[in-house]
């Protein structure tokens, strides 16, 4: 299983820098961070930093969308990146949640998204695109060039493009449950279209906390300081609830029905472990959707993962424990779910 490490690109962006390097010297292969353009620093300018300062790590968005930067911009930001530090890039991509509605504008549709994979992808892998009537190609990419296109993916009509489109699917959340149903539609589209199901590359992107023992104390500090990721994940949710209401068969009550007491979200807050906006988010849901408690803890709910098909673990690091949670993987979790 390969392990990522998800941040925010706040300021200072060196300390992202640093972070990223501190998660390649302990085994992480992945480097991941938010894409929001008013509440966060641009994240493609830290990459080159991050790309500069390490030798293996891949980088990417976690996730770009759409609707903030024209697909030819885009695919060439991440060309670009390629050429300078060899294919070490991934473009993960999604509706955008707070990068959109921040700006005034409403989340991108499935169609948008579809047609963005297919002309960012064959761009940033040197071939041409249909820029809606105009097509181009970018003369200085050279031979072997590659850009894979990870899609994040809830509802039932974006898992089933997932599987039928993207190279590997993003799925925010390590609910065993939800993991396990996921997976299989996107594997299950995958192969209706014709395709190696094993050609998806899975991606389960969650909180990681770990506390010195299972005491309550250290139990309720980590899931406060994650409950945040229920907020977040809460928004997506009701999306997929206005779509399709709060009991239908194409959405698993085991995702929605925790939104209930949901009243409002406030996205200076987003992604923050202080984020007032999330106690309507239960332990519950805390313990499903994230993974905290000692180091056995996790590696017996990784282990889980990887045997339900999930190939990469993403460890978003908002909290109090960033440093810490980076080295107990390096030490002892990563080593022992690799073994």
């Amino acid at each position: 299983m390969d392990f990522g490490l998800v941040l925010q690109t706040d300021p200072p962006a060196s300390k992202v820098v640093e972070l990223m390097q501190r998660a390649e010297d302990n085994g992480f292969t992945y480097g991941w961070t938010f894409d929001s353009a008013v509440l966060w620093q641009e994240p493609f300018v830290i990459y080159s930093q991050i790309l500069a300062g390490t030798s293996r790590l891949t980088v990417g968005p976690m996730v770009t969308n759409p609707g903030t930067r024209t697909w030819e911009v885009t695919a060439s930001t991440f060309a670009t990146l390629n050429d300078m530090f060899g294919n070490r890039t991934v473009c993960g991509i999604g509706r955008g949640d707070s990068a959109m509605r921040v700006a005034g504008r409403a989340p991108n549709t499935l169609a948008r998204i579809s047609e963005a994979m297919k002309v960012i992808r064959a761009l940033g892998s040197g071939q041409e695109a249909d820029l809606g009537g105009t097509v181009v190609r970018f003369p200085w990419i050279k031979e072997g060039a590659e850009l894979p296109v990870w899609m994040a993916a809830y509802g039932p009509k974006a898992l089933k493009m997932t599987g039928e489109e993207a190279d590997g699917f993003i799925l925010q959340l390590s609910d065993l449950y939800l993991t396990e149903y996921m997976v299989k539609a996107v594997k299950d589209a995958a192969v209706a279209a014709g395709r190696d199901p094993d050609d998806v590359k899975i991606c389960v992107a969650a909180p990681a906390y770990v506390t010195d023992d299972d005491s309550p104390e250290a139990l309720a500090h980590a899931r406060d300081q994650c409950r945040w990721f229920g907020g977040m994940v809460g928004n997506h949710v009701a999306d997929l609830v206005s779509k399709y209401g709060a009991h239908s068969s194409r959405v698993p009550e085991e995702l929605t029905d925790y939104i209930k007491a949901r009243e409002g979200y406030d996205y200076s807050h987003h992604g923050r472990s202080d984020n007032p906006d999330t106690a309507f988010v239960p332990d519950e849901i805390v313990d499903r959707f994230c993974v905290i408690g000692p180091v056995e803890k996790h590696i017996e709910k990784l282990n889980a993962l990887r045997e339900l098909g999930v190939d990469q673990f993403a460890v978003y690091d908002m909290h109090d424990a960033r440093e810490k949670v980076i080295d107990a993987y390096g030490s002892t979790v990563i080593p022992a779910v690799n073994g």
